[in-house]
């Protein structure tokens, strides 16, 4: 059996004895939001509903998976697992982040780890900025869970085992970090080690991540983070002409499961989801990967032509078929002849070409404009719309027989506020598309930047994300990080899901604006009043109206704190600002504020 592979900065493997770790024992605010409620049978973290199993189970499951699919399938599924489960915590550990150290925001990661019972985590090393997007860490996993029910299936073996761990990991810091950053399990106790490691960077930065990022795409389709695996790679490649085929969550995942199946058959399929979600990209990854791939692909947009025209545009013309028609000219069906014809948007069909199009789909012949000669065709029909068709029909807008000819197999596309774990894969795979591009050398996200796009609704989905992002290079400068105001020119809508610790440790709402406009008097926005004031302390202005700190509104947030911080104690809260507790009542009453607590 190998030896286990000593961890980086430790050349003679001896981690234990050499290594100053740093213990990252889960704080008592965050093992206060796990909550038991027998009555209902339900265990909650924060808002997420947890279960209990036993790890032998895990075993079990893991045992079947690896029979059932093969060792390379079932870690990719359960590394995804992981990947799924740690992004979801970093939702948790993002609405508890504290603002001026993003490290301690990571450090969450492995404290939520310990408290779900996964292992005991010490730190070795951890490097981070946000803002030139660079992630450099080390940690040690102690008696791991997933590595005892291993071995206790398998036994001590030559391989690694703690692939959801290392999902886990994968999926909280690309979450936070706003790119793909991809952890590697070094040594394991199922390896016969004392402990297992793991050092995690960004995908780009690992030499040989191919398998790594291997494992977070479901199948060919789904090149998820592979994006920046190797840039000379015909995939990656391809991927910048096809941005939207990138993805590793669970709703993406499955569409590219159907898409996969689908690929193989004639079956007509009928893409729906929100106008940029990228049903196109999903069409041409159907025809690529199908049996007519080496067959055109013709894809018409039903609204973008006029009604008086669309039959001519499908079906073709013959010369004379009407005034102005001085040639023969074939339609888009005679292009795709062979291959796949996109119909997008075919809800806005008007009815006499609904009518054509289920002759054509039914017969596999079409008739030119004009003509009177039936023209065979060999086509894979693949439609898209964003509208409900089957409330389209209800209302006497789409017929229903051409309804039930399109949905023979019917693929919703998720919107991306739906698939959050995908946005940063889409921000880091954008960034570099643009920087090369354009020659810029932008190096990332700023921290606020990444919570922004993370917590925004996304009304244009994938396309609106990659226009903000082409914006952010632009405005950007070379050597520095995309900020809010290099994406968000004030028509967009921020702020409704952005949450922050207030300071009684309950969560709030907090409004997010665009730096560099001065807050609003009265404005409830601490954490920008504390970047003013730390600014004014170090001797900085800034631009006009941003370095300016209003005593009133400073006084009124240290009232506000105090009471927090003393849970309403009027009295307590008097004494932490040396003032009388009449004089407190002052303030209170001066600030509209309920006087009628305790003390």
């Amino acid at each position: 059996m190998p030896a286990p592979r000593p961890a980086p900065g430790h050349p003679d493997g001896a981690a234990e004895a050499g290594c100053s770790c740093e213990a990252l024992s889960p704080p008592q605010e965050l093992v206060s939001r796990l909550h038991f409620d027998a009555r209902e049978g339900h265990i909650w973290l924060n808002g997420q509903r947890m279960v209990l199993l036993h790890n032998s189970a895990m075993g079990v499951l893991r045992r079947e998976l690896i029979e059932s699919l093969g060792l390379d399938r079932a870690r990719g599924l359960i590394t995804r697992m992981g990947y799924n489960c740690g992004a979801n915590d970093a939702e948790l550990a993002r609405k508890l982040r504290q603002f001026d150290r993003p490290i301690d925001a990571v450090y969450i990661g492995p404290q939520l780890h310990m408290l779900e019972g996964v292992a005991r985590i010490e730190k070795v090393m951890l490097e981070l900025d946000e803002e030139a997007g660079h992630f450099l860490g080390e940690f040690n996993w102690h008696g791991s869970a997933e590595a005892e029910a291993h071995v206790q299936m398998y036994g001590i073996g030559s391989h690694t085992a703690c692939w959801q761990q290392a999902g886990y990991a994968s999926g909280f810091v690309s979450r936070f970090m706003g790119r793909p950053v991809v952890f590697r399990e070094l040594q394991c106790r199922a390896q016969g080690a004392t402990h297992c490691v793991i050092v995690g960077k960004p995908a780009e930065d690992w030499e040989d991540a191919d398998d790594d990022l291997r494992m977070l795409r479901a199948d060919d389709l789904s090149h998820g983070v592979a994006t920046m695996a190797s840039q000379g790679s015909s995939a990656a490649r391809q991927l910048l002409d096809d941005p939207g085929v990138v993805g590793i969550s669970a709703g993406f995942n499955a569409v590219c499961h159907m898409v996969r199946r689908a690929a193989k058959t004639q079956a007509t399929v009928l893409f729906q989801g929100e106008s940029g979600v990228g049903k196109e990209v999903l069409a041409q990854a159907l025809h690529r990967i199908g049996p007519r791939g080496e067959g055109p692909f013709v894809a018409i947009n039903c609204a973008a032509i006029p009604e008086e025209l669309i039959e001519s545009e499908l079906f073709g013309v013959d010369k004379g078929g009407y005034t102005g028609a001085h040639a023969t000219r074939p339609g888009r069906f005679e292009r795709a002849h062979g291959g796949t014809l996109f119909l997008d948007e075919i809800g806005i069909l008007g009815w006499t070409a609904q009518g054509k199009l289920l002759r054509a789909l039914q017969e596999r012949e079409i008739e030119r404009v004009g003509g009177t000669q039936t023209v065979r065709i060999d086509v894979r029909v693949v439609a898209a719309t964003n509208l409900d068709l089957k409330r389209e029909v209800e209302a006497g807008r789409f017929r229903e027989d051409l309804y039930y000819r399109l949905n023979v197999l019917p693929v919703r596309v998720p919107p991306l506020r739906e698939r959050r774990e995908d946005i940063p894969v889409f921000m880091n795979h954008f960034l570099h598309k643009f920087n090369r591009r354009d020659g810029r050398q932008v190096t990332g996200f700023t921290g606020r930047a990444i919570d922004a796009m993370l917590t925004y609704q996304w009304p244009g989905n994938i396309r609106e994300l990659e226009n903000l992002v082409e914006r952010g290079v632009v405005l950007a400068s070379d050597g520095g990080a995309i900020d809010i105001p290099h994406l968000f020119l004030g028509d967009e809508q921020l702020g409704a899901d952005w949450l922050a610790l207030h300071h009684d440790g309950s969560l709030r709402h907090l409004a997010v604006g665009v730096p560099g406009q001065a807050p609003q008097a009265g404005s409830d926005d601490p954490v920008a009043l504390a970047e003013r004031v730390q600014a004014l302390l170090a001797g900085q202005t800034g631009p006009a109206g941003r370095g300016i700190v209003p005593l009133d509104e400073l006084e009124a947030e240290l009232v506000r704190s105090a009471m927090a911080a003393t849970g309403g104690n009027q009295s307590a809260a008097a004494r932490l600002l040396g003032l009388s507790r009449a004089q407190l009542v002052y303030r209170l009453k001066g600030l509209g504020l309920r006087t009628a607590a305790t003390g």
